[in-house]
């Protein structure tokens, strides 16, 4: 059984921060590369970060960036999402995905988390 499981979302208040934790079982963790996205209601999903199988390389979406980190911890099978100076527009379901390192066709992830909710909110 493949797996990802997210935690980490809750409510946090505008200029707050949250740590996501995308966890993994079932596959080589060091072999994927990994994305993090996030949808709100009545709106499309969207790519926020994406890290490569070994940390190496990172990227991130232009409006989070500067505020959002991506890392992970291949012994811990863990990759994480620090999230800081939450914005009301950062508010969704956030979603992680893996991909194997040596996909090549763009968007091709094998594995999906259920997700978890993250509100920002006053």
């Amino acid at each position: 059984q493949l797996q990802l499981v997210e935690s980490g979302g809750g409510l946090v208040q505008p200029g707050g921060s949250l740590r996501l934790s995308c966890t993994a079982s079932g596959f080589t963790f060091d072999d994927y590369n990994i994305g993090w996205f996030r949808q709100a209601p009545g709106r499309e999903r969207e790519g926020v970060s994406w890290i490569s199988s070994r940390g190496g390389g990172t990227n991130y979406v232009t409006s989070v960036k500067a505020r959002f980190t991506i890392s992970r911890d291949n012994a811990k099978n863990t990759v994480y999402l620090r999230m800081n100076s939450l914005k009301p527009e950062d508010s969704g379901i956030y979603y992680c995905a893996a991909v194997h390192k040596w996909c090549p066709i763009k968007g091709g992830y094998d594995y999906w988390g259920q997700g978890t909710q993250v509100t920002v909110s006053a």
